[in-house]
Order: C-alpha cells, then structure tokens, then sequence
C-alpha cells in the first residue's frame, strides 16, 4: 500500500515536467522512471520510518493494533528497497536509456520490436563489461573475494557493485549536502517576504538615496516595489523560518563534532550492520522521544538540502528539471542522480552519528563501512566544509541585507558598491548633514 501511494506521487511528479511530444514511444521509459523515482522516495524514509515505528512500539508495547509493526517487517522493507535500487540501477534505468536513444539495427524493421533487439543487446554488452571492471577491482583489493564472486554472483559480486555505488553516493552527499545547507537560507528567503527594514536603516536609506540624487545620479534609480503581504507574514515568518535553519544546520554541525570525539573513545559509535533488529527494547535518542523526533527532522532536511545542493552545483545544474519542459534523457538522468542520492542516505546519517539505528540488511554490509579511518574523515571533512559554508552564507546575507537596505544595489555599473565604499558614501553624508 505504501508502494502503490509512492508510486502515484512519483507518477505525478513526473508527468508535471515531462515533454509530452516525447513521450508517444517512451510509455513503458515513463513507467521504469515512475518506479525509480518511487524507490527512491522509499529509500529516504527507511530511516524515518524506522526510527517512529520503534518510538510507538515504546509508547503502546500491548497495543492489539500495533501488533503487525515489527522488527521483520521493517527489516523486509529495508531488504526491498536494496533489492529494487539495485535492480534500477543495474537494469531498469540504462535499459530505459538505451530504449529511448535506439533506433534498431540496420536491415531491420523499424520499430517498437526492432528497438527493444538493440537496448537487449547493448545493455548485456554493458552488463559484461561492468561487471568485468568491477571483478578486476575486486581482485585488486581482496583476491580471495575475487574468486568468491566468480562463482557466487549474488551473494558477493552484486553488492560489492552496490558498495561502489553506495560510496559513490555518500561522496556526492559530502559535497552537495554543505553546498545545500548554505543555499537553503536564499531559497527560503525567496519564498517568504523579507522583513522590511528597521525605522534607523530607512532613515539612514534616505539619506543615502538624497545624497544620490543630488550627485545626478536619479535618473538611474528605479521605484522600490514593495511586496503585498501581511505584517505577521513580514516580519514573523521570515525571522522563524531564518532561525529554524539556522538552528537545524548548527544542530547538524554539534551532532557531527560530538560524533567525531565518540568515535575516538567509543568503538561502537561507528556505523555497522544489524541482522535482527529489535523494536520496542529501548530509544535511539538519549532525549526519548523529542530525540527521535529531531533524529526524523534533521535526516529529512539532509536529504532536502541535498537536493538543493545537487541542483545549485554547476556540474549539474543542467539536469534541474522544468515543468512540461523536461526530456526523456534528463527525467532518466534526474531518476539516476536522486537514486543514488537516496540510497546512500542511510548510510550518511548513520555514519554522521545523526541516529544511532544500525543499518539492516545489505546496508550494512559495505566494504568501506568497517574502516575507522574513512567514518573519522569523512565526519571531519562535513563538519569542515558545513561550517565554513554556513559562516560564509551569514556574511553575504548580511552583507547584502545592508547594501538593500542603503539602496545600494539600485546603482549603475559605474558607480556599484564596489566603485563607491560604503564607508566613503556615509562619511560624505554625515557632513552633508552637518
């Protein structure tokens, strides 16, 4: 029921950014991009659901109506989503692309079948030689591993592959997750309406914009056009919703540091597999259920600003989708990228120390997860870069607020903050004045 709910969204996210000229043959790509896309969405709440399903064993542990919620069946779930990630990310999503980018083989019959004969064979050819690279790498790193896998594909070769990707992922996140953190104040900022400024700075305003005017410069400046919203909207959402971010990402940042020094004194703060787990025993926060709570709002919020961060970044800012103006090659693209995104989520919360639920199944199975010295570095290189992220976001913020609120940014090229310091542009004005 949760797949089918998961499944309708995705299928209408998808059908809002589609090209509909380019979806007459691409029926069954729709298809395999829909059950991506809400795979994906599954992989982000393994955790949340996870961790809330454990707190309401707590709170109702003889409930009669809770009983189908149990340790097995979160773990079947978890089993699941690693086994459909997988499956598209191995098979289904280059076979939609390849699908989309065929034509048939010369001398054949052009159409629906004659394409589905190239994708077939392409994506075997493709299969073979991955799988080969893989092998080779294995056999690098751990000859014995290397011959297991020769002889049992599934039991090794497969999630070794996964663990590649997975790592993959978790690097990405490292490097978007920062970037989104920053960029999370701008874009809320350019969804609520801005405070208007204190009675000093429009006063002071005033008498930057006089001094502009007689200096010659009026017939560059523009009316300010203030937006129509409620005073409560104005100036007490925008302040909440600033102060929230603000809070979520420094509680982000605490987390990580506290993890960094646990992980130097206690060994079992590093994140490790969990074959049977058991809900209901104990809290996964030290802080009970309001613990809990934050665990679900802090996972959550990584994972939206890792979004953010993977559509701001120029490498990929040209995957960002556009309603009823997207391509098929950039919706399988896009399914890609949020796939590996989401499925490494897990695996970066828990590494951060973000929530102590171990990681169930074949999630916790990775060959990198073990090693004290990739978990410490990574830790140290998020807390690093969020930091200086988030200190560096502030002093823009700031500083632009000011240019806004001087009218600064209403000059020409000419005479741009830049050409005439701020400083200068007051002194000149107070002995104006006096």
């Amino acid at each position: 029921m949760v797949f089918v709910c998961l499944y309708i969204v995705s299928y209408l996210v998808i059908t809002h950014y589609k090209r509909t000229a380019e979806f007459t043959l691409g029926t069954c790509v729709l298809w395999l991009c829909t059950f991506t896309l809400s795979v994906s969405v599954g992989a982000v709440l393994l955790l949340p659901l996870s961790i809330l399903s454990n707190e309401v064993l707590l709170s109702f542990p003889q409930s009669y109506y809770m009983q189908w919620l149990n340790g097995s069946l979160i773990h079947e779930l978890w089993n699941l989503v690693f086994l459909f990630s997988n499956l598209s990310l191995v098979i289904l999503l280059p076979f939609a692309y390849f699908f989309t980018e065929s034509e048939g083989f010369a001398g054949s019959k052009k159409g629906v079948l004659g394409r589905l004969y190239e994708t077939a064979v392409v994506l075997f050819l493709l299969t073979l030689l991955v799988l080969g690279m893989v092998w080779v790498a294995s056999a690098i790193l751990d000859d014995s591993m290397a011959r297991q896998s020769l002889y049992d594909l599934w039991e090794y070769y497969l999630p070794y592959l996964y663990s590649c990707i997975s790592l993959l992922g978790v690097l990405l996140l490292l490097l978007c997750t920062p970037l989104g953190l920053s960029r999370m104040f701008s874009v809320t900022g350019s969804l609520l309406v801005k405070p208007r400024v204190s009675l000093c700075l429009r006063l002071m305003s005033v008498c930057v914009r006089w001094y502009v005017l007689c200096s010659g410069l009026h017939r560059h400046l523009t009316p300010l056009m203030r937006k129509k919203a409620s005073p409560w909207q104005r100036n007490l959402g925008y302040p909440l919703a600033m102060l929230l971010l603000l809070a979520l990402t420094v509680v982000c940042v605490l987390i990580v540091c506290y993890h960094v020094v646990e992980l130097l004194f206690d060994d079992s703060a590093m994140p490790r597999g969990m074959q049977d787990p058991l809900l209901g025993a104990a809290s996964f926060s030290m802080f009970g259920s309001l613990g809990a709570a934050v665990q679900v709002v802090l996972i959550l919020y990584l994972m939206i600003s890792s979004v953010v961060g993977f559509y701001s970044s120029p490498l990929f800012v040209g995957l960002r989708p556009h309603a009823q103006d997207t391509t098929l090659t950039q919706i399988i693209g896009n399914c890609v990228s949020l796939l590996v995104l989401s499925s490494a989520l897990p695996v970066f919360s828990r590494s951060l120390g973000i929530t102590r639920f171990d990681l169930l199944g074949d999630f916790g199975r990775y060959n990198w997860l073990g090693n004290f010295h990739i978990v410490f570095l990574y830790n140290i290189l998020f807390a690093g870069l969020t930091s200086a992220c988030l200190i560096n976001t502030l002093t823009w913020t700031v500083q632009k607020e000011l240019i806004r609120a001087f009218g600064l940014h209403k000059l020409p090229l000419t005479v741009s903050r830049s050409t005439i310091p701020l400083r200068l542009l007051l002194a000149n004005e107070q002995s104006k004045i006096q």
